[in-house]
Order: structure tokens, then sequence, then C-alpha cells
């Protein structure tokens, strides 16, 4: 290395190299905002996943109340009851929506993932103890439409999934054949109210009388409507039975982040009982530092999800949650009424609750004849150059909307420009004037 080099001045620090002297507060804050510049703007209700909003007020209290309880710790309440009663609150307002027993117990998680994978070890620990059948190599039965978290508790906890097609014009869960695909080594049904994919509440009485008969357990998840089907079913949406209300259900989860408006990282996993419950947790006293427990995967975590979910479950209540619950609902209906009258469209279900899928129509009838089925996942590339964030998803290949609270106020503008961007993909297909027109 020559002299010059020696003695050259280092390269200015970049975010990705920490700097020899610290950032200043306001110049840390700067950065941050030019790291997001190119986010979507889900705060203005461009995104139909991943981010939920019911209105700025609601946004800002999580906020506040996550700030205030982000450095507690929630692995030992011991030194923290504030997060116990918070907790312990929260548990009990979640029950209500779920229609547990007084008997029923659960747990704060992370998120959906950890309730379920929480929900699949507690019920392999259950039946590997269990004095009588101790199933040392237990599979779990489930829809094709249950969610990825329960493929990722399978690999975790070396359970066997058996996965079975949904009804072919419904989309729900086939009782009877995911029945049949069970054997002595089963410990679990799965169903989902709503499923993700398609947006149906599963025939949870039956799957849950199914699994009641062989004495097993029955998980429904609950994630995506835990919150929102209880109002709507008081504001006359009719649905099946889904809850801790249906005779057979063991175990629900539900998370707050989502149609609760709290803050990122709040989901329940909720028990019948506590004897159902006492599997999940972990405990040991066999290392150097006494006794160590944990509820679920994590071992510390922050106690501000727990505070941002008491603060906004009190501060909505039961009024603000049934109009959120309300306003989501009914513009998603707007959306699938939207999208079934366009021929170049086919949504893939009518919505139980808030969320849909819709894809390419297969063939269209058109003034010029046949024309050739769109490009679904053009659509998407078109709507996200507009803006919008939606998810794709196959099989078959579809467009997903989680629809939410914020979007009463931009579907029409989404709608708008979905007409637009069929539009441009018809006639880049070379389609142009071939079709109707979106409303």
């Amino acid at each position: 290395m020559g002299q010059s080099e020696r003695h050259s001045s280092p390269a200015l620090p970049s975010a990705s190299t920490l700097p020899e002297t610290g950032w200043s507060v306001d110049h840390t804050l700067e950065q941050l905002e030019a790291l997001r510049v190119n986010d979507v703007r889900w705060k203005e209700g461009r995104a139909f996943s991943l981010a939920y909003l019911v209105s700025p007020e609601v946004h800002d209290l999580a906020t506040e109340a996550y700030r205030r309880f982000s450095g507690e710790n929630a692995l030992n309440v011991e030194a923290f009851p504030s997060l116990r009663s918070m907790a312990n609150d929260v548990l009990a307002i979640v029950g209500t929506w779920l229609g547990a027993p007084a008997s029923a117990r659960g747990f704060l998680t992370s998120g959906g993932t950890e309730s379920i994978l929480m929900a699949m070890k507690a019920a392999r620990d259950q039946f590997r103890h269990d004095d009588i059948r101790r199933i040392t190599s237990p599979n779990v039965v489930l829809p094709t439409s249950a969610h990825a978290a329960f493929h990722k508790a399978a690999a975790y906890f070396d359970i066997q999934l058996r996965s079975v097609p949904v009804c072919s014009q419904t989309w729900r869960a086939d009782a009877v054949a995911m029945d049949a695909a069970a054997d002595e080594n089963t410990i679990m049904f799965v169903a989902s109210a709503p499923q993700y994919p398609q947006g149906v509440v599963d025939p949870v009485a039956d799957i849950a009388a199914a699994a009641m008969q062989r004495g097993i357990n029955c998980h429904v998840d609950a994630c995506m409507g835990g919150v929102t089907l209880p109002y709507l079913a008081e504001l006359g949406v009719p649905l099946p039975a889904w809850n801790f209300a249906v005779e057979g259900v063991t175990s629900m989860s539900v998370d707050l982040h989502k149609f609760g408006y709290t803050a990122k990282g709040a989901s329940v996993v909720m028990y019948r009982s506590a004897a159902l419950r006492s599997h999940q947790g972990f405990v040991t006293d066999n290392w150097l530092g006494g006794f160590y427990g944990s509820s679920g995967v994590l071992g510390t975590k922050s106690g501000g999800p727990i505070a941002a979910a008491w603060a906004v479950l009190h501060h909505l209540g039961h009024d603000g949650y049934r109009r959120a619950a309300n306003t989501a609902r009914d513009t998603a209906v707007e959306i699938a009424r939207a999208i079934q009258a366009d021929p170049r469209l086919m949504l893939r279900a009518h919505p139980d609750a808030t969320l849909l899928s819709f894809g390419a129509a297969t063939t269209i009838d058109s003034r010029a004849g046949s024309a050739p089925p769109i490009d679904i996942f053009a659509v998407a590339d078109g709507l996200a150059a507009r803006g919008w964030y939606v998810d794709r998803q196959t099989p078959p290949p579809s467009i997903h909307l989680t629809v939410n609270a914020v979007h009463a106020g931009t579907y029409r503008r989404f709608l708008q420009d979905l007409a637009g961007v069929l539009d441009q993909v018809g006639s880049e297909s070379g389609n142009a004037g071939a079709y109707g027109t979106l409303e």
C-alpha cells in the first residue's frame, strides 16, 4: 500500500456502515424517511394487503401506546404487572368475540403465524403424552386453502400434513374428504373463518363434529375473521357457525393487528380449556440460570404490542368495531359487484367477510366473437404502476384483496384504475374494444 493510500480520507458513512461519529436525531430521522420513499402509501388506502387502518386517530393512539411500553419486557410479567393486567383484559375481550366458554384460556402471541405454530405444537405434545394413545408420528388434516403457517409449523415440529382439496364450486373445505384422509395418528383437523385465498368460511360445524367423533382437536384459524365476524353477524350478514359456540372446536387463532387495527405484533391463540393450553408453553431449569419459562416461540418481547392492543380495543369499543366491520364489509361487497359486472373478470367467490379474489374470465363473449382471457398478473403490474399494492396468488392465477376500513375512501378510485388497466392490457393483447366497461 502506498503512502497516499495509507493516509487517504475514509469513505463517508452510509446507512449500511456504522458511522465513526453518530448521527444527530434529526439527521437519523431524515434518513429513515428517505429509506421509505418507495414504500406503498398504505395510510392513503393504496394497499390491499399487509397493512390495516381504521383512522389516523386510532393509528396514532396505537403508536403512542406502543412507544410508552416498547421497553417493557413481556417475558416476565412479575416485573411488569401492567402487562399482565392488559394482556388479561385483551384475552377476555377476544374471548367474547370467539364465543369462548368460561373455561377457555389463551396467550397473546406476535402474530397469526406464531398462534398457529403454538396450536400445532400444543396438539402434538398433547397426544404425544396422552396416557392411552401416545401418538409419536402425528399428522394433521387440513384443506388446501389453510394458511401456509400450518406448513411452517409442520416443518418445525415434525408433523405430517395431509392436504385435502377444497370443494370445486365453493372453495370451502370438504369435511367428508378430510375425515376420510384421517387415521389413528391424526391429532387435529383445521378449518378457517374465513380462509385467506377466496375469503369464504369453512363448514366449521361439520369439521368439528368429525374431529369430536374421532376424539381429536379442531383448530379454527380466525386470524382474518375473529374480530369482524361477530359484528357482521350482529349486522345481519348470513354466516355459518364458526367459533367456540360449535361443540368440538378446541382452539382458535385471531389477529388483533389485522381487523383489530392494533399495532403489529398482536395475535391471540385461545384454547377451550386450561388443560389444552398447558401443552403450549416451555419450561426448564436445566441450566445454570435457574427457572425459565415462556408461553410461545419468543422469549423477550416488547410490551408495546400488548399496550397498543389494550388501548385500541378500549378506544374503539363495540360501536367502533361494529362501524369498522360494516364499512369494510360494504366496501368489499361493492368491489365484488363491480368485478362480477365485468366480463373480463371472474370473482372466485362472493366474500363471506372482507376478503376476496378474482382472476381472468376463461372465455369472454364480445361483439367480435370470443376473445382470449387477459393476463391477470399483467393487470396486477398495471395496478402497481398506478400505486396500488395487491397480492398475487396461485392456483388459479388471481389477484387478492384484503379490504379494510380505510378502503371505503379509495375503492372507487381503485375500480377506475382497474378499468383503465384492463383496457390497457386488452389493447396490448389485441383485444381493444372487445369488452365492456367496469363500473
